[in-house]
């Protein structure tokens, strides 16, 4: 009789995959869309003439308007279901991509942005529906799945682009109607293989919404005011990064999309085997006050090693081709070859080699284990942080602050880039992390965390 209850205990212990793999398949294909257009669309910002400055706001555009658009959707999809609010918000996506493929101007480019990010409540919609399909032994493990696609979509999302990009001879209208596509696929499996989750009555958590009360009261506990600022920071010169690095391996290397989608592959290998694999065993040896200072430290190594890059392209390097690919032909009167109508300068054909594709390869790596592991430890930290009916409500403000970073940062990136040099943003975002490490070994020291 007693042999029944381990078999009945598993079972509850067990993620129902029926349930939870419609899920993972929808948040897998609708961030396929968005990782396909990511390396590109500084790119395409700049074949419309934009400055790096222009380019940062457009990097801005769609975190801002998440920000003001994810809050009021998720409220909704309390109210109204999951599923309704889901395939509201990927329609958005939908037209969002589409309104890119059609661009002809720059205006179209930021409107396009604008319509995804103030209905992009996909990814934290789904996150509510797996919350709705598992109990509190099987959630962590729901939830992680939603890092695996993220993971995933990193790697397949890239390649997609550079092959769309080589069949097309670096059409940059083309990759934004395939991941339209793979939007249009995710609204049809949402609509046609996910059942509404959230039951009539079910009385849903309204505390991961940000609020100026909530924010107060968190800064006023000393340890979750730490986090939250290392979280808010780490990502101002992180996401910096991230939006502004296509410009960067352009400017110095001469990168154009389809290299800069194989580079971003590289990056998302790279952090899904430190988020996959990597990331579990260092913690279970050495915690997460470890992981935050390693991750601060080598966030700090890989961003100044790609500040001091050297421009060198490649051998296979072409000027007056990859001038041509950004500007579409393009050019200015009497100008050979149309480099003039780019705002971002690009190398001459002079001092080829591997060793500028070599650092860049090598600075990635450090690069992508800080971002791999700050964000889970930071986050995982801050949850034992307090107790657990403040949990939800602590990683809303995480979010948003998250997003408020997201927006800040490629504004920063931008103007210094514009203004002081490509090594600018890469060097500020560096010294940041390294003010931030010092910051951190002497605020999150043990002592302090048995507070």
């Amino acid at each position: 009789m007693s042999s029944l209850n381990p078999s009945t205990t598993s079972s509850e212990d067990r993620l129902d995959m029926k349930k939870i793999l419609p899920v993972f398949v929808i948040i897998f294909i609708d961030l396929l869309g968005l990782t396909i257009i990511i390396p590109l669309l500084s790119l395409y910002a700049a074949s419309f003439g934009a400055s790096a400055s222009i380019i940062g706001l457009l990097g801005a555009s769609y975190p801002a308007a998440q920000f003001i658009g994810a809050p009021f959707l998720g409220r909704l999809s309390d109210r109204f279901g999951r599923k309704p609010i889901l395939l509201l918000s990927q329609v958005g996506t939908l037209i969002g991509f589409l309104f890119l493929g059609f661009s002809n101007a720059l205006w179209m480019l930021f409107a396009a942005r604008i319509i995804d990010g103030l209905s992009g409540a996909n990814i934290s919609t789904a996150q509510a529906v797996i919350s709705d399909s598992t109990n509190e032994k099987t959630r962590t493990q729901g939830l992680g799945l939603v890092g695996a696609a993220f993971g995933l979509g990193f790697v397949v999302g890239p390649v997609i682009a550079a092959i769309s990009l080589a069949v097309t001879n670096n059409n940059y209208h083309i990759p934004a109607y395939i991941a339209a596509g793979f939007s249009l696929l995710s609204i049809l499996l949402t609509f046609f293989l996910l059942p509404e989750t959230l039951q009539k009555g079910s009385s849903t958590s309204q505390k991961r919404s940000f609020s100026l009360k909530a924010f107060v009261e968190a800064m006023n506990k000393p340890l979750v005011a730490i986090l939250l600022s290392l979280i808010f920071l780490q990502q101002v010169a992180f996401g910096g990064f991230q939006q502004i690095l296509s410009l960067f391996t352009l400017n110095r290397l001469g990168l154009n999309g389809s290299g800069n989608s194989i580079l971003f592959v590289f990056v998302g290998i790279v952090i899904v085997a430190i988020q996959g694999y990597f990331i579990g065993r260092w913690s279970r040896k050495k915690g997460e006050r470890w992981l935050i200072h390693f991750g601060l430290a080598m966030l700090a190594l890989g961003l100044v090693l790609t500040a001091f890059t050297p421009r060198q392209p490649a051998p296979w390097y072409d000027q007056k081709t990859v001038a041509a690919e950004l500007t579409g032909g393009r050019a200015l009167a009497g100008e050979t070859p149309p480099t003039q109508s780019l705002q971002v300068s690009i190398p001459p054909d002079t001092n080829k080699g591997f060793l500028g594709l070599g650092w860049i390869l090598l600075a990635m790596v450090p690069v992508a284990i800080g971002g791999g592991v700050l964000q889970p430890s930071l986050n995982s930290l801050l949850t034992r942080s307090v107790t657990p009916e403040e949990i939800g409500g602590t990683l809303g403000i995480s979010a948003a602050l998250l997003s408020g970073a997201n927006s800040i940062a490629p504004v920063i990136g931008g103007q210094l880039f514009q203004h002081f040099g490509s090594t600018a943003p890469f060097l500020v975002g560096g010294v940041i992390c390294v003010l931030l490490w010092l910051y951190s070994l002497k605020s999150l020291r043990s002592e302090t965390l048995t507070l």
